[in-house]
């Protein structure tokens, strides 16, 4: 299975979660995100179609270091 092109990583000491995209065969930030909707802005920005589904599709975003939709810090 392959790693999804999309990633949130665990979120700093802040809360905020870096959004990152795997494209053209590199890794690009996309920013810091607060909340579902910054990831949301984040993605349709670069282009996608329907933001909000993908969020909770795994095939297409992995949350890593804390539960998906979760911004306090652990």
């Amino acid at each position: 299975m392959s790693t999804p092109p999309i990633i949130v990583h665990a979120p700093t000491p802040s809360g905020a979660r870096l959004v990152t995209v795997h494209i053209n065969g590199r890794d690009e930030q996309l920013g810091l995100a607060h909340s579902d909707r910054d990831i949301i802005v984040f993605l349709a920005d670069a282009g996608m179609a329907d933001p909000e589904r993908a969020l909770d599709t795994p095939a297409l975003v992995e949350w890593q270091g804390a539960a998906a939709h979760q911004y306090e810090a652990t």
